[in-house]
C-alpha cells in the first residue's frame, strides 16, 4: 500500500522526490529555473537543475479545479507512467476536492501494474511508494479524512483490478471464490458464503445454472456479509461475474471476444467495495453478491429458445445466449431480496451492454432505476466523487421489449432497440417493489482504455463508497 504524509513547508519534503505543483504555488523555490517555468505556457517539467528535487512539474492553475474533463489526471498520466522517484510531493494548497479525490485514487492505484501478475518478463522500474502532501496547516485535519478514504477506496479498486486482469483460464468462478475468501480473511467483519453448482440448482437459481452449465468450470454464487453493526437494514450489492463470455451458442466474433475476461468486473468491484467498507470500518450492514459463471459453448450449453426458471419463480425465454449477464444478475437480485426482504436497497452493477457505451461513451456509467430518491442520491454521489452516472429511462413503455409468447419474459428485445434500458426492465422484475433498486451499466467505465489497450479501472467503487458515506 502506498503511504502518505502531510507537510506545511517544502523544506520538509524528502530529497530527490518529484514535486508536482500549481504554477502559482507560493512555496515554490525562488530560482531562475522556477521563474522560467512559471512563464511557460501549459505544462512545465524538468529533471535538471531542480535540486533538492529529482523532478519538478508545474501545471496550470485551471487544471487543479477541472473535475469535469479530468484535466489534471490527463496531464499526470504520462508523467507517472515512468516515474523518476518513488516519492511524490503534491501541492494541495489550492485544489478542488473532486479533483483531489480523482488524483489521489490515481496515485494510490499505482500499487498495481500488469507486470505484478508476473506473466511477462520485465525489468524492475521505479514505483511510487510514498505521497507527501503540501498543505495549509488549517486544512490538514480535513485532508487527513480525504486521504484516508481515498486510500481505502483505492485499496478496493486495486483488489478488483488485479482480479479482473488475471487471464480467464486461471480466473474461473471457483478461483474468484478462493481469492475473495483469502482477501476477506484479513477482516473479521467479513464473512463468505458459497453456493456450488449443486446448491445453485437446489435453491432454484435456474438462470444462473442455465448460463454456467455449459462450461467445464461450474458456476458459483458468492455472498460476502459485512456486519459493521449488530443490527439495522442491510444494503445489498450484486455484481455480474461472467469470468469469460464466448457469447455461448450465439458465438461472438473473435475481435468482440478478446476482452471478455473483463465481463466479471461487476462482481470484482462488489468484492473491492466490500474490502473498502471493511478497511474504513463503516457502521453498516452489507451483503455483496457475486454471480459467477463462464458463458461457454459445449453439449450442455443453453440453447436459443430454451426457457429457464429463476429463484423467484419467473420464467425467462432465452432468445439470445449472448445476453447472459442479465440472467445471472436476475437470479442474484432475486436471491438477495429473499435473504433480506427488508433491505435498504439493492444496487447491481455489470458490464452489461455495448449499447450503453454508444449512448454515454467511456466516462459515464448508465443508471437505471424507478426509485427517485435512489436516483438522486447516486447522481449526487457521482458528482461528489468524480465517478459520475447518467440516467436512462425505465418505465412501462419498455414492456413490449421483454414480452415472450412462451414465458414470463424474454431476455432480449427482438427489434434490437433500447438494448440497455430493456435489460434493466427485465431486471426490475426480480426485485420486489418494496425494496429500492438501481442498475448500473458499467460497460463503458469498468475498463480504462489507453493506446489501444484495455485494463480494469475499478469503477464504480468510488461512486458507491461516496453514496454509502452519504447514506450513513
Amino acid at each position: 500500500m502506498i503511504a502518505y504524509q502531510f507537510i506545511t513547508a517544502l523544506s520538509d519534503a524528502k530529497p530527490r522526490s518529484h514535486l508536482i505543483a500549481r504554477v502559482s504555488c507560493a512555496q515554490l523555490p525562488q530560482t531562475a529555473l522556477v521563474a522560467e517555468m512559471r512563464d511557460s505556457d501549459g505544462i512545465a517539467d524538468t529533471r535538471f537543475g531542480c535540486a533538492p528535487f529529482a523532478r519538478i512539474t508545474l501545471l496550470p492553475d485551471a487544471l487543479w479545479h477541472d473535475a469535469l474533463t479530468e484535466g489534471l489526471l490527463t496531464a499526470l498520466r504520462p508523467l507517472i507512467a515512468s516515474p523518476v522517484s518513488a516519492d511524490i510531493v503534491l501541492d494541495v494548497t489550492d485544489i478542488d476536492e473532486v479533483v483531489l479525490a480523482q488524483v489521489l485514487r490515481f496515485l494510490f492505484n499505482q500499487a498495481h501494474r500488469l507486470s505484478d501478475l508476473q506473466l511477462k518478463k520485465t525489468s524492475e522500474c521505479v514505483r511510487i511508494k510514498h505521497i507527501t502532501a503540501l498543505c495549509l496547516p488549517e486544512l490538514q485535519a480535513k485532508l487527513e479524512t480525504i486521504f484516508r478514504q481515498q486510500q481505502a477506496i483505492a485499496h478496493g479498486m486495486v483488489a478488483a483490478r488485479r482480479l479482473a486482469d488475471i487471464p480467464s483460464d486461471r480466473c474461473t468462478p471457483q478461483f474468484m471464490v478462493e481469492e475473495a475468501q483469502k482477501l476477506c480473511a484479513a477482516y473479521p467483519a467479513l464473512r463468505c458464503e458459497v453456493l456450488n453448482e449443486k446448491a445453485i440448482v437446489e435453491q432454484g437459481l435456474g438462470l444462473l445454472n442455465a448460463v454456467g452449465k455449459g462450461a467445464t468450470c461450474p458456476p458459483r454464487l458468492l455472498a460476502i456479509h459485512y456486519d459493521g453493526i449488530s443490527d439495522g437494514p442491510v444494503r445489498c450489492y450484486v455484481g455480474k461475474g461472467i469470468t469469460f463470455d464466448t457469447g455461448g451458442l450465439w458465438l461472438k466474433e473473435g475481435a468482440g471476444m478478446y476482452t471478455m475476461k473483463y465481463d466479471m468486473c461487476g462482481a470484482a468491484n462488489v468484492l473491492g467495495l466490500m474490502l473498502t467498507v471493511a478497511e474504513l470500518a463503516l457502521p453498516v450492514r452489507i451483503m455483496g453478491v457475486l454471480a459467477l459463471a463462464e458463458n461457454a459453448i459445449g453439449p450442455d450449453a443453453m440453447q436459443p429458445g430454451s426457457v429457464a426458471t429463476a429463484c423467484n419463480g419467473m420464467t425467462v425465454e432465452i432468445n439470445n445466449t449472448d445476453a447472459e449477464g442479465r440472467l445471472v444478475l436476475a437470479d442474484a437480485i432475486a436471491w438477495a431480496s429473499q435473504r433480506h426482504p427488508q433491505a435498504r436497497y439493492i444496487i447491481d452493477m455489470a458490464t452489461l451492454t455495448g449499447a450503453v457505451v454508444k449512448a454515454l461513451g467511456y466516462e459515464l456509467s448508465g443508471l437505471m432505476t424507478q426509485d427517485e430518491p435512489l436516483r438522486a442520491a447516486l447522481t449526487q454521489a457521482g458528482k461528489r466523487s468524480g465517478d459520475e452516472v447518467w440516467s436512462l429511462p425505465l418505465d412501462a413503455r419498455l414492456k413490449k421489449q421483454t414480452d415472450s409468447a412462451i414465458a414470463d419474459l424474454c431476455n432480449t428485445p427482438t427489434n434490437n432497440a433500447a438494448i440497455s434500458a430493456s435489460a434493466a426492465w427485465l431486471l426490475h422484475h426480480f426485485c420486489p417493489q418494496t425494496i429500492p433498486w438501481a442498475h448500473l451499466d458499467i460497460s463503458g467505465t469498468a475498463l480504462w482504455r489507453e493506446n489501444a489497450r484495455s485494463v480494469a479501472s475499478g469503477r464504480p467503487i468510488p461512486l458507491l463508497v461516496e453514496h454509502l458515506l452519504g447514506d450513513l
